[in-house]
């Protein structure tokens, strides 16, 4: 049986079983259990701490996890991104008081406090620089204002903790992560049963990407509407009973869909309409 940990709390958790179920797996806890069977897929879903997961993984314990990219990186573990998953996005950065002048460029002998010791000792091995590395697991924003660093480095999702905090970013993003799906080597995702799993998972998140779009155009104006919605391949062109007159399918990018179906107006289309994937194999 399969055995792929999922995160146990928190949105990163909420998010994989979404799209785990959404894929067609039973993973919805009805309490708080820590395994899942699902007899059907022959899937054992763990639920463990995302700090934790890559290290699972990593000793073979378990053939496949859901956790962010930041902590794989962290946890130094032995292990393969397979997937990306396109949720839980946000980026790495250091912040300073909001009023320093300090840059990453100046970081030597400085104490800097995070949650991720190993990502940030290897970003600063990158820079040849010599800081003092404060582990915490926690409020990390409050340790400059109590004496105890003079720099963080932390995860940044909207900046709005930071800025509560008087700190400002500093520097580029040392990483931007994401959820990812990780496997012990880029090898296990060609294991059948694992492969069936990635394949089903890549349909939901290319199709949360995409949406079908439908419209009706004349023939004048067929070409300059297709070239607005060229699709995956090309667009699906069927004759309408009225002639002169044809209806057009395609998938497009979500992102921007609006400006899309304004160019389709223009272009003298009419009946357009939108709707959701649910998955998809491209």
């Amino acid at each position: 049986m399969l055995k792929i940990a999922i995160p146990n709390k928190g949105s990163l958790s909420e998010d994989s079983i979404a799209l785990f179920s959404d894929a067609g797996y039973r993973v919805r806890r009805y309490s708080r259990e820590l395994k899942l069977c699902d007899l059907e897929n022959r899937i054992e879903f763990i639920f463990l701490r995302p700090k934790d997961i890559a290290v699972y993984v990593g000793n073979g314990t378990l053939d496949l996890g859901v956790t962010g990219r930041d902590l794989v990186t962290d946890s130094e573990a032995d292990v393969e991104e397979i997937c990306a998953l396109g949720f839980g996005k946000s980026d790495f950065y250091y912040a300073v008081p909001r009023e320093s002048d300090l840059v990453p460029e100046q970081f030597e002998g400085k104490r800097i406090a995070t949650s991720y010791p190993n990502l940030v000792a290897i970003d600063l091995h990158k820079r040849k620089i010599k800081a003092r590395i404060i582990k915490l697991d926690g409020a990390i924003e409050i340790s400059i204002n109590l004496g105890v660093a003079d720099i963080i480095a932390d995860v940044v999702q909207t900046g709005r903790t930071l800025l509560e905090a008087g700190l400002k970013t500093v520097g580029d993003a040392v990483m931007n992560s994401e959820a990812v799906i990780i496997g012990r080597d880029a090898s296990v995702a060609e294991r059948p049963e694992v492969k069936s799993v990635i394949d089903r998972i890549k349909g939901i998140v290319v199709a949360r990407e995409y949406v079908m779009i439908e419209y009706d155009v004349s023939e004048e104006n067929l070409e300059k509407a297709c070239e607005i919605t060229p699709g995956i391949e090309s667009p699906t062109v069927s004759p309408l009973n009225r002639k002169g007159w044809f209806a057009v399918k395609a998938m497009a990018r979500k992102k921007g869909i609006n400006g899309v179906i304004d160019a389709l107006c223009l272009a003298g289309c009419k009946g357009i309409i939108v709707s959701d994937i649910r998955t998809c194999r491209i």
